[in-house]
Protein backbone atom coordinates (compact mmCIF):
# COMPACT_ATOMS: atom_id res chain seq x y z
CA UNK A 1 0.00 0.00 0.00
CA UNK A 2 1.30 3.46 -0.85
CA UNK A 3 0.37 6.59 1.04
CA UNK A 4 2.21 9.46 -0.58
CA UNK A 5 2.71 12.56 1.49
CA UNK A 6 3.26 15.38 -0.93
CA UNK A 7 5.18 17.53 1.52
CA UNK A 8 8.11 17.48 -0.80
CA UNK A 9 10.61 19.71 -2.54
CA UNK A 10 10.47 19.06 -6.27
CA UNK A 11 12.47 20.30 -9.26
CA UNK A 12 11.65 20.41 -12.94
CA UNK A 13 14.39 19.86 -15.49
CA UNK A 14 13.91 23.27 -17.05
CA UNK A 15 15.28 26.54 -15.71
CA UNK A 16 13.33 29.57 -14.46
CA UNK A 17 10.07 27.72 -14.01
CA UNK A 18 7.99 27.06 -10.91
CA UNK A 19 6.86 23.55 -10.02
CA UNK A 20 3.46 22.56 -8.68
CA UNK A 21 5.06 22.46 -5.23
CA UNK A 22 5.93 26.13 -5.53
CA UNK A 23 9.70 25.93 -6.09
CA UNK A 24 11.79 27.81 -8.60
CA UNK A 25 13.85 25.40 -10.66
CA UNK A 26 17.63 25.87 -10.55
CA UNK A 27 19.80 24.79 -13.49
CA UNK A 28 21.37 21.36 -13.69
CA UNK A 29 24.86 20.90 -12.34
CA UNK A 30 27.79 18.71 -13.35
CA UNK A 31 28.87 18.63 -9.71
CA UNK A 32 28.42 15.41 -7.73
CA UNK A 33 28.68 15.86 -3.97
CA UNK A 34 25.72 14.02 -2.49
CA UNK A 35 26.94 10.85 -4.10
CA UNK A 36 24.74 8.00 -2.94
CA UNK A 37 22.39 6.57 -0.39
CA UNK A 38 25.42 5.73 1.73
CA UNK A 39 26.42 9.36 2.10
CA UNK A 40 22.79 10.32 2.67
CA UNK A 41 22.70 7.73 5.46
CA UNK A 42 25.78 9.31 7.05
CA UNK A 43 24.17 12.76 6.94
CA UNK A 44 20.89 11.52 8.38
CA UNK A 45 22.66 9.51 11.09
CA UNK A 46 24.56 12.63 12.11
CA UNK A 47 21.25 14.47 12.46
CA UNK A 48 19.73 11.66 14.51
CA UNK A 49 22.72 11.48 16.84
CA UNK A 50 22.69 15.24 17.28
CA UNK A 51 19.18 15.24 18.70
CA UNK A 52 19.35 11.73 20.22
CA UNK A 53 16.45 10.39 18.13
CA UNK A 54 16.19 6.84 16.78
CA UNK A 55 14.92 6.99 13.21
CA UNK A 56 11.50 5.61 12.33
CA UNK A 57 12.11 5.72 8.58
CA UNK A 58 14.39 4.40 5.85
CA UNK A 59 16.12 6.09 2.91
CA UNK A 60 15.54 5.26 -0.74
CA UNK A 61 17.64 6.70 -3.55
CA UNK A 62 15.59 7.20 -6.73
CA UNK A 63 17.42 9.21 -9.35
CA UNK A 64 15.44 10.95 -12.05
CA UNK A 65 12.44 11.95 -9.92
CA UNK A 66 13.82 15.48 -9.28
CA UNK A 67 12.30 15.40 -5.84
CA UNK A 68 12.72 14.59 -2.16
CA UNK A 69 9.72 13.56 -0.10
CA UNK A 70 8.53 11.74 3.01
CA UNK A 71 6.10 8.92 2.43
CA UNK A 72 4.76 5.54 3.57
CA UNK A 73 5.24 2.52 1.31
CA UNK A 74 3.84 -0.85 2.39
CA UNK A 75 3.39 0.36 5.96
CA UNK A 76 7.03 1.47 6.17
CA UNK A 77 8.15 5.09 6.47
CA UNK A 78 10.61 6.36 3.84
CA UNK A 79 12.46 9.45 2.73
CA UNK A 80 12.82 9.13 -1.04
CA UNK A 81 15.30 11.45 -2.73
CA UNK A 82 17.06 12.13 -6.02
CA UNK A 83 20.83 12.64 -5.76
CA UNK A 84 20.89 14.86 -8.87
CA UNK A 85 18.12 17.01 -7.40
CA UNK A 86 20.13 17.59 -4.22
CA UNK A 87 23.34 18.23 -6.13
CA UNK A 88 21.65 20.80 -8.37
CA UNK A 89 20.43 22.74 -5.35
CA UNK A 90 23.86 22.62 -3.70
CA UNK A 91 25.51 23.87 -6.87
CA UNK A 92 22.90 26.59 -7.36
CA UNK A 93 23.28 27.88 -3.81
CA UNK A 94 27.04 27.16 -3.62
CA UNK A 95 26.76 25.31 -0.31
CA UNK A 96 26.13 21.73 0.75
CA UNK A 97 24.01 22.98 3.66
CA UNK A 98 21.17 23.23 1.14
CA UNK A 99 20.81 19.49 0.60
CA UNK A 100 21.20 18.87 4.32
CA UNK A 101 18.42 21.33 5.13
CA UNK A 102 16.12 19.61 2.64
CA UNK A 103 16.76 16.19 4.20
CA UNK A 104 16.11 17.74 7.62
CA UNK A 105 12.80 19.12 6.31
CA UNK A 106 11.70 15.65 5.19
CA UNK A 107 12.83 14.19 8.51
CA UNK A 108 10.60 16.76 10.19
CA UNK A 109 7.57 15.36 8.34
CA UNK A 110 8.26 11.96 9.90
CA UNK A 111 9.10 13.41 13.31
CA UNK A 112 5.70 15.08 13.48
CA UNK A 113 3.84 12.17 11.86
CA UNK A 114 2.60 14.32 8.96
CA UNK A 115 2.63 11.32 6.62
CA UNK A 116 -0.09 9.43 8.46
CA UNK A 117 -2.91 11.96 8.12
CA UNK A 118 -3.73 11.38 4.41
CA UNK A 119 -4.45 15.09 4.00
CA UNK A 120 -1.27 15.67 2.01
CA UNK A 121 0.65 18.92 2.24
CA UNK A 122 -0.80 21.81 4.19
CA UNK A 123 0.67 25.18 5.06
CA UNK A 124 0.92 24.40 8.82
CA UNK A 125 2.64 21.06 8.12
CA UNK A 126 5.17 22.63 5.79
CA UNK A 127 5.94 25.41 8.25
CA UNK A 128 6.39 22.90 11.05
CA UNK A 129 8.80 20.83 8.94
CA UNK A 130 10.63 24.04 7.98
CA UNK A 131 10.98 24.96 11.66
CA UNK A 132 12.30 21.49 12.41
CA UNK A 133 14.84 21.93 9.62
CA UNK A 134 16.01 25.22 11.11
CA UNK A 135 16.30 23.65 14.55
CA UNK A 136 18.28 20.74 13.16
CA UNK A 137 20.59 22.96 11.14
CA UNK A 138 21.45 24.99 14.23
CA UNK A 139 22.19 21.80 16.15
CA UNK A 140 24.53 20.71 13.34
CA UNK A 141 26.43 24.01 13.53
CA UNK A 142 25.02 25.83 10.50
CA UNK A 143 24.54 29.57 10.63
CA UNK A 144 21.08 31.01 10.18
CA UNK A 145 22.00 32.20 6.69
CA UNK A 146 23.19 28.69 5.77
CA UNK A 147 19.96 27.25 7.15
CA UNK A 148 17.70 29.39 4.97
CA UNK A 149 19.80 29.45 1.80
CA UNK A 150 17.91 26.64 0.00
CA UNK A 151 14.42 27.99 0.68
CA UNK A 152 15.57 31.53 -0.09
CA UNK A 153 16.80 30.36 -3.50
CA UNK A 154 14.05 28.01 -4.68
CA UNK A 155 10.85 28.75 -2.74
CA UNK A 156 8.02 30.51 -4.50
CA UNK A 157 7.26 34.07 -3.45
CA UNK A 158 3.55 33.32 -3.37
CA UNK A 159 1.73 30.84 -1.15
CA UNK A 160 -0.47 28.07 -2.53
CA UNK A 161 -3.18 25.96 -0.94
CA UNK A 162 -0.52 23.45 0.10
CA UNK A 163 2.72 25.41 0.54
CA UNK A 164 3.61 28.68 2.30
CA UNK A 165 5.15 31.73 0.68
CA UNK A 166 8.91 32.16 0.73
CA UNK A 167 8.92 34.80 3.47
CA UNK A 168 6.86 32.58 5.77
CA UNK A 169 9.13 29.61 5.17
CA UNK A 170 12.25 31.66 5.82
CA UNK A 171 10.63 32.95 9.01
CA UNK A 172 9.72 29.41 10.14
CA UNK A 173 13.25 28.12 9.56
CA UNK A 174 14.67 31.15 11.37
CA UNK A 175 12.43 30.63 14.36
CA UNK A 176 13.29 26.94 14.50
CA UNK A 177 16.98 27.89 14.39
CA UNK A 178 16.43 30.37 17.24
CA UNK A 179 14.73 27.69 19.36
CA UNK A 180 17.94 25.66 19.36
CA UNK A 181 19.55 28.38 21.49
CA UNK A 182 22.66 28.91 19.39
CA UNK A 183 24.46 32.20 18.78
CA UNK A 184 24.81 33.08 15.09
CA UNK A 185 28.39 32.04 14.41
CA UNK A 186 30.17 29.39 12.37
CA UNK A 187 30.78 25.85 13.47
CA UNK A 188 30.21 26.10 17.25
CA UNK A 189 28.62 23.23 19.08
CA UNK A 190 25.22 24.29 20.43
CA UNK A 191 24.27 23.49 24.04
CA UNK A 192 22.11 20.45 24.70
CA UNK A 193 18.43 21.31 24.87
CA UNK A 194 15.23 19.31 25.27
CA UNK A 195 15.82 16.35 22.97
CA UNK A 196 12.89 14.93 20.98
CA UNK A 197 11.78 11.34 21.38
CA UNK A 198 10.99 8.92 18.54
CA UNK A 199 7.58 8.87 16.95
CA UNK A 200 5.88 5.48 16.71
CA UNK A 201 6.01 3.39 13.56
CA UNK A 202 3.28 1.01 14.71
CA UNK A 203 0.59 1.28 17.41
CA UNK A 204 2.49 2.09 20.61
CA UNK A 205 2.27 3.80 23.95
CA UNK A 206 4.24 6.45 25.75
CA UNK A 207 5.04 10.11 25.34
CA UNK A 208 5.76 10.80 21.68
CA UNK A 209 5.74 13.90 19.49
CA UNK A 210 2.53 14.66 17.66
CA UNK A 211 1.95 16.90 14.65
CA UNK A 212 0.78 20.44 15.35
CA UNK A 213 -2.73 21.55 14.61
CA UNK A 214 -3.09 25.27 14.01
CA UNK A 215 0.27 26.20 15.49
CA UNK A 216 3.07 25.98 12.91
CA UNK A 217 5.65 26.92 15.55
CA UNK A 218 4.90 25.40 18.99
CA UNK A 219 6.01 27.47 22.02
CA UNK A 220 8.71 25.07 23.30
CA UNK A 221 10.05 23.73 20.04
CA UNK A 222 10.33 20.79 19.44
CA UNK A 223 6.96 20.22 21.05
CA UNK A 224 5.99 16.95 22.67
CA UNK A 225 2.59 16.09 24.09
CA UNK A 226 1.37 13.35 26.37
CA UNK A 227 -0.89 11.04 24.33
CA UNK A 228 -2.94 10.31 27.45
CA UNK A 229 -4.13 13.91 27.19
CA UNK A 230 -4.56 13.90 23.41
CA UNK A 231 -8.23 13.30 22.47
CA UNK A 232 -7.28 12.20 18.95
CA UNK A 233 -5.58 9.06 20.31
CA UNK A 234 -7.29 5.84 21.38
CA UNK A 235 -7.33 4.69 25.00
CA UNK A 236 -7.97 0.97 25.41
CA UNK A 237 -8.56 -0.37 28.94
CA UNK A 238 -9.25 -3.87 30.18
CA UNK A 239 -11.08 -4.84 33.34
CA UNK A 240 -8.67 -7.50 34.51
CA UNK A 241 -6.43 -7.98 37.55
CA UNK A 242 -3.56 -9.22 35.37
CA UNK A 243 -1.84 -8.22 32.14
CA UNK A 244 -3.75 -9.28 29.04
CA UNK A 245 -2.62 -9.68 25.41
CA UNK A 246 -4.61 -8.35 22.44
CA UNK A 247 -3.67 -7.89 18.78
CA UNK A 248 -3.72 -4.63 16.80
CA UNK A 249 -3.48 -3.96 13.08
CA UNK A 250 -3.20 -0.89 10.84
CA UNK A 251 -4.47 -2.66 7.73
CA UNK A 252 -6.60 -5.52 9.07
CA UNK A 253 -4.12 -8.06 7.68
CA UNK A 254 -0.96 -8.00 9.77
CA UNK A 255 -1.60 -7.99 13.52
CA UNK A 256 0.86 -6.96 16.21
CA UNK A 257 0.74 -8.27 19.76
CA UNK A 258 0.08 -5.64 22.42
CA UNK A 259 0.04 -6.12 26.18
CA UNK A 260 -2.46 -4.16 28.25
CA UNK A 261 -1.14 -3.72 31.78
CA UNK A 262 -3.52 -4.44 34.62
CA UNK A 263 -5.22 -1.23 35.71
CA UNK A 264 -3.49 0.89 33.04
CA UNK A 265 -4.96 2.24 29.80
CA UNK A 266 -3.15 1.39 26.58
CA UNK A 267 -2.92 4.67 24.64
CA UNK A 268 -2.04 4.46 20.94
CA UNK A 269 -2.76 5.70 17.45
CA UNK A 270 -2.92 3.73 14.22
CA UNK A 271 -0.38 4.67 11.58
CA UNK A 272 -2.02 4.49 8.17
CA UNK A 273 -5.65 5.55 8.61
CA UNK A 274 -7.66 7.17 11.37
CA UNK A 275 -8.89 3.72 12.30
CA UNK A 276 -7.58 0.18 12.72
CA UNK A 277 -8.48 -3.23 14.07
CA UNK A 278 -8.41 -5.03 17.40
CA UNK A 279 -8.44 -8.84 17.56
CA UNK A 280 -9.24 -10.85 20.69
CA UNK A 281 -9.76 -14.54 21.42
CA UNK A 282 -13.39 -15.56 21.20
CA UNK A 283 -14.58 -19.12 21.84
CA UNK A 284 -12.30 -21.32 19.71
CA UNK A 285 -11.21 -18.50 17.39
CA UNK A 286 -10.92 -14.73 17.31
CA UNK A 287 -13.25 -11.78 16.99
CA UNK A 288 -12.11 -8.58 15.24
CA UNK A 289 -13.31 -5.09 16.08
CA UNK A 290 -12.81 -1.78 14.27
CA UNK A 291 -11.37 1.05 16.42
CA UNK A 292 -11.60 4.73 15.52
CA UNK A 293 -9.22 7.51 16.47
CA UNK A 294 -10.64 9.96 18.97
CA UNK A 295 -12.60 7.29 20.83
CA UNK A 296 -11.94 5.29 24.00
CA UNK A 297 -12.83 1.64 24.49
CA UNK A 298 -13.09 -0.81 27.38
CA UNK A 299 -12.72 -4.58 27.20
CA UNK A 300 -15.15 -6.26 29.59
CA UNK A 301 -15.66 -9.86 30.64
CA UNK A 302 -19.05 -11.21 29.59
CA UNK A 303 -20.00 -13.81 32.18
CA UNK A 304 -22.88 -15.09 30.03
CA UNK A 305 -20.71 -16.03 27.05
CA UNK A 306 -17.46 -16.55 28.93
CA UNK A 307 -15.57 -14.23 26.55
CA UNK A 308 -14.11 -10.76 26.44
CA UNK A 309 -16.21 -8.14 24.66
CA UNK A 310 -15.52 -4.56 23.54
CA UNK A 311 -17.62 -1.51 24.43
CA UNK A 312 -17.14 2.14 23.54
CA UNK A 313 -16.64 4.47 26.48
CA UNK A 314 -19.14 7.31 26.02
CA UNK A 315 -18.59 10.86 27.24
Amino acid sequence: MLVLFSGSIALNAQTKKVTSCGYIVPPKSLRSDFASVYEATDVVNQMLQTINWKENFRLQERNGIQNAYATIINNMRWIVYDNNFLENIDAYTKTKWSSISIMAHEMGHHYYNHVVSQTGSTVPKELEADAFSGYMMAKLGATKDQSIVAISAIASDRASSTHPAKKDRVNAISQGWDKAGVSDNKGTNPPVVNNPQPAPTRPSTGTVPRPGTNQPLPPNYPQQTDPSQDPSWIALSMQSNKDEVVYLSDDGKTFQEATIKAGQPFVFKFEIYNYGWLRMKYYNGYRTYKLLHGKDYAILWNRRTGNWTLVEVKD
